[in-house]
């Protein structure tokens, strides 16, 4: 589980990155993927530590759909 986070860290700096280079589509399609991992990931997880850290990464991830709705406009 350990590499999944990593995958997840760098993919959701991609969506960071992409956000600062006002690519909103790219950065939703990103999300969305990141999002359905971290349900997916959120469903098999029986630890406790693994399901906090979910926690965290589905908390950034609602913040970065927020900030990309706000660019939006």
């Amino acid at each position: 589980m350990k590499d999944k986070f990593s995958d997840i860290k760098k993919e959701i700096q991609l969506i960071i990155d992409n956000i600062a280079l006002n690519n909103i589509s790219q950065a939703s399609i990103l999300l969305t993927k990141v999002g359905e991992d971290l349900d997916y990931m959120l469903d098999i997880s029986k630890d406790e530590a693994e399901l906090i850290e979910i926690s965290k990464y589905q908390v950034l991830l609602n913040h970065l759909q927020i900030k990309m709705s706000t660019k939006n406009n």
